[in-house]
């Protein structure tokens, strides 16, 4: 018989990027967990579903009361304290829980971005140079226009937008003011890259596979940089939406393949990666790879990056999904 299976997910609530607009992020676990939970029953598999709810000191009583099996996280953190999204995950190993996806500490670690690409950088991974900045220290500025400012740690592309691409300390100001402001504390701003954008998910503990890589195709009107803001993900009626675009598998050559899997094999070890994490990768104008963030646990919601790509390696959604309850029984065994 096939081991039952609990899915966890954070039961959306309201929270600040409701009131900034950006409430579509929240909202899309729950795709995830439908998708996962059909295809899990597809399988076989007796399923339940557990939503979380805050405050975390609760948290604990729920995942004792989660029946002997397997649990399948999709819990990405309460509204509005993305840092739970670790917590949970240290939680399971505490209770000796078998559970998918990336640990606790690769969980942290990611979210901290600063120090991931420290991390990358001390590895020989290239990543864009980089600094964190307030309002307060905005005069220790050293890096070269143009640049990007990001909220250092969130993720789904929250606060992210065509402004995030400065040129001049005015708008360096102003951008670093405003991520600030919304985020809490500290801005990531790095050097803006105009390369080819790839991403690439990697799955495995101790043997790894790199799915197929995409390729993040833009077609935006004149004068908009390329990025993925957030409207390009959530808002279809924004031209970043329609001017978009995933290409997968990405139009490379063998070489650049091996070199974009070789990649993101190293980054998904050297942040302690295990069960399934996206990395996203652009070139500079030298040509080289740089990795821009890596992903552990990204949406697996069957229209999103890591199923496009299970697909161009031949899986259905269904053997996706049971490739990564497999990986998280063998790490569980070991």
């Amino acid at each position: 018989m096939r081991p039952q299976i609990a899915i966890i997910y954070n039961d959306p609530q309201p929270s600040r990027y409701f009131d900034m607009g950006e409430g579509r992020a929240v909202l899309g676990v729950l795709e995830a967990v439908a998708a996962v939970d059909k295809a899990l029953t597809t399988l076989g598999h007796p399923v339940s579903r557990i939503p979380l709810h805050p405050p975390l000191s609760l948290v604990r009583e729920r995942l004792e009361s989660i029946p002997e099996g397997l649990v399948f996280n999709l819990f990405e953190g309460f509204a509005g304290r993305p840092e739970t999204e670790a917590m949970v995950a240290d939680l399971l190993a505490e209770l000796a829980l078998p559970y998918t996806g990336c640990p606790g500490p690769a969980l942290a670690l990611a979210l901290d971005k600063a120090r991931a690409k420290d991390l990358l950088l001390a590895s020989g991974i290239n990543t864009p140079r980089h600094q964190l900045l307030s309002p307060a220290n905005l005069s220790t500025f050293h890096l070269s226009y143009p640049c990007i400012v990001k909220p250092c740690a969130e993720d789904a592309s929250h606060g992210l937008s065509e402004e995030s691409v400065v040129h001049d300390e005015a708008s360096l100001a102003r951008q670093v003011a405003k991520i600030s402001q919304l985020f809490g504390g500290q801005a990531l701003v790095e050097e803006y890259l105009e390369g080819r954008e790839f991403n690439a998910t990697v799955l495995g503990n101790r043997a790894l596979t790199v799915l197929p890589a995409s390729e993040i195709a833009y077609a935006l009107p004149p004068g908009k940089p390329k990025l993925l803001t957030f409207a390009s993900k959530w808002e279809p009626e924004d031209p970043y939406f329609s001017g978009t675009k995933v290409v997968c598998p990405a139009p490379i050559e063998p070489l650049e393949h091996e070199e974009i899997a070789g990649t993101a094999m190293a980054a998904f070890r050297i942040l302690g990666c295990w069960g399934y994490a996206r990395v996203d990768m652009r070139r500079d104008a030298q040509g080289r790879l740089n990795v821009l963030e890596v992903n552990p646990n990204p949406d697996i919601s069957p229209d999103t990056g890591a199923a496009r790509q299970a697909a161009a390696a031949g899986l259905t959604y269904e053997e996706f999904i049971e490739r990564i309850v497999g990986i998280a029984l063998e790490e569980s065994a070991s």
